[in-house]
């Protein structure tokens, strides 16, 4: 045995033996050694030291190996007589046997864990176009408002809407990037190993095909099937046939979704976040665009065609960054055919992220089933509080998408410390943030919703009505918050857990006996009630659970870390909204409110000392200075 130590994967083969590389043949590796010689001699008869001296059982430090591509030792003076024959070159081999082989380019040097200040511009990036997304979707719901009201029109466009609603946390913000980026991670984990061929194309080409026949096969059943779905969805809908053709025009939306998620996962883990943050912007001008353009002559229909337009549009704005990442590692044909050979994706894993996020959209299902058998417009006044009041969750999640390729990159290089820190970190900064657009949005709610909605056909009465199911959810924005967080972490190691699916479940039945409970007496209110309790239950019972069948974060720590904001927020909330309520003018309410909130929240969270504070002024100012400069200059 060669007792000589070896770095990495470049042992030298024998000299008649093939190295077992898949059939490469090594040449350069064979001839780059000179073949061992008897020492030569000075005039003194005092042997010149050997040019590769004997192995010893000491081993060498790192520093004093020689060059493992110039492995050619420090010239001696030549001794007397004729010159020693060189070893045959690298092109010319000695043997039949051996081919010569293309030059491989060395495997690529693992990445350096990204630094805090490539996350802040990660997060800057997504979240200044999450917000241009957002603000493009109120103009959309306030479109919608003001060309259709809220009636019978909108409540069967919103039955069909609970496809792409459906379609986005399944294919593109849960679901399928739970299991799709922590399989990426590991790919150029083991791409940056030197594994043979490219793991990430074979990934590829294990996964995308067979996700996208799925994608066609399910929204053409959706399509087929689409009176049987609103049926059971809503029993008690006023104008069922409108409702299916919106739902077989947004059933298109299953394949685009998907593809544009995929190529969302692999982005992300490429830690390229300009394109998938875009797509929700693309999205929104597809549908704002087709409700101008076609309502005059196609109603709210026109709506659901520009859910198939916007659903395009995501796809054809990530498609030329993917292409770029895939296409920027050369590999040599032989390594082509290996990367070609399919890696298929973790089926008990896609199952179970798949069954979780189903679980937790099925709160929107479990909302409109209850609402259609209350008077028109209960399921549109729904939908409105729900769409600003998630605002501030969404928000405090862009963080969480920047760091959960982080985590399952930290899990599949075996660093479970690094990925601890950075679930913490995310908790209290994401907590932090809910919680100040929570007191804001409960202190200011019939100020806020007066002035995004009401004109046209949305009147004072659906005003009152959307600004009093929006605070009741409100209240479970934290819960909704946490449980975003959490479950990332569940999934980061990319291997499949039911833990969360049954958390989730247990939510979902809490979920629909307290909206089937307070119905009648509550309404709309007892359905938001639900939902803010079902959604507590769940994040409670995935906190519980992290230590065990997660990243094991200390839950007492952050629960304590948690309690700080919770107590400003309160306090905040109070405080403003007596203040919103002085002027009668919406948007003087508004400002005067929200003022009075933040500075409450930003003097009591000092006081009280939450860690995630600081990082919260840091990332708001330093969003509010770039957004400020793009539209003053």
């Amino acid at each position: 045995m060669d007792a000589r130590p070896q770095l990495g994967t470049a042992a030298r083969p024998a000299v008649d033996a093939r190295p077992e590389t898949g059939g490469i043949a090594l040449p350069v590796a064979r001839s780059a050694e000179p073949p061992m010689e008897r020492p030569a001699t000075t005039a003194a008869g005092q042997a010149h030291p050997p040019a590769h001296p004997a192995p010893t059982e000491t081993p060498l430090a790192p520093t004093a190996m020689p060059p493992l591509l110039d492995p050619t030792p420090a010239p001696t003076p030549p001794p007397p007589g004729p010159a020693p024959v060189r070893p045959p070159l690298a092109h010319a081999p000695t043997s039949p046997h051996l081919t010569p082989a293309p030059a491989l380019e060395p495997p690529a040097p693992e990445p350096a864990p990204p630094t805090q200040r490539f996350l802040a511009h990660a997060t800057l990036v997504t979240a200044s176009l999450s917000i241009a997304a957002a603000l493009l979707g109120l103009v959309r719901d306030q479109s919608l408002a003001r060309l259709f009201g809220a009636g019978r029109d909108t409540d069967a466009f919103l039955v069909a809407w609970t496809v792409p609603e459906f379609a986005a946390t399944l294919l593109i913000e849960d679901g399928l990037a739970f299991a799709l980026i922590p399989a990426f991670s590991m790919a150029l984990a083991r791409r940056a190993r030197g594994a043979p061929g490219d793991p990430v194309r074979s990934l590829v080409a294990g996964t995308l095909p067979r996700l996208a026949l799925g994608f066609t096969a399910v929204g053409a059943l959706l399509g087929l099937g689409a009176p049987q779905f609103v049926a059971a969805l809503a029993p008690g809908l006023p104008d069922p046939d409108l409702a299916v053709d919106c739902t077989r025009l947004t059933a298109t939306c299953v394949l685009s979704f998907g593809l544009a998620g995929y190529a969302s996962a692999a982005l992300r883990a490429h830690r390229r976040f300009l394109a998938p943050a875009a797509i929700y912007v693309a999205y929104n001008v597809g549908i704002i665009t087709a409700m101008y353009a076609l309502g005059g002559r196609w109603g709210v229909r026109s709506a659901a065609f520009g859910v198939a337009a916007g659903g395009c549009l995501m796809v054809v704005v990530q498609l030329p960054s993917l292409v770029r990442q895939l296409r920027r590692r050369r590999i040599s044909g032989t390594e082509a055919r290996a990367a070609a050979r399919a890696q298929p994706l973790d089926v008990p894993l896609l199952a179970t992220v798949l069954l979780f996020a189903l679980c937790r959209q099925s709160q929107v299902l479990i909302e409109r089933f209850l609402a259609s058998e209350l008077p028109a417009g209960a399921i549109s006044h729904l939908n409105y509080a729900q769409k600003v009041a998630q605002i501030p969750m969404t928000l405090s999640m862009m963080l969480c998408t920047v760091t959960f390729p982080v985590v399952a990159r930290a899990l599949a290089d075996g660093d479970t410390e690094r990925a601890r820190n950075r679930v913490e970190q995310d908790l209290a900064l994401a907590g932090c943030l809910v919680m100040l657009g929570t007191a804001a949005v409960v202190a200011c709610a019939p100020q806020l919703i007066g002035l995004l909605f009401q004109r046209g056909a949305f009147t004072a009465q659906d005003t009152a009505a959307t600004a009093g199911v929006m605070r009741v959810y409100a209240l479970g924005l934290l819960g909704q918050t946490l449980t975003g967080v959490l479950v990332r972490s569940y999934f980061s190691a990319g291997r499949a857990t039911w833990y969360p699916v049954a958390a989730m479940t247990a939510g979902i039945v809490a979920t629909s006996w307290i909206g089937a409970w307070t119905l009648g007496s509550w309404g709309v209110t007892g359905i938001a009630t639900a939902n803010a309790s079902g959604i507590t239950l769940t994040a409670a019972l995935l906190l519980a659970g992290m230590r065990r069948r997660s990243v094991p974060i200390r839950t007492g720590p952050v629960l304590h870390e948690l309690s700080r904001p919770l107590r400003a927020a309160a306090v905040a909330t109070v405080a403003g909204g007596f203040v919103a309520g002085v002027p009668s003018a919406p948007l003087a309410g508004l400002a005067a409110g929200g003022a009075t909130v933040t500075v409450v929240f930003v003097l009591l969270g000092w006081a009280l000392g939450a860690q995630g504070f600081a990082p919260a002024l840091r990332s708001v100012r330093s969003l509010t200075r770039k957004l400020a400069h793009a539209v003053l200059r």
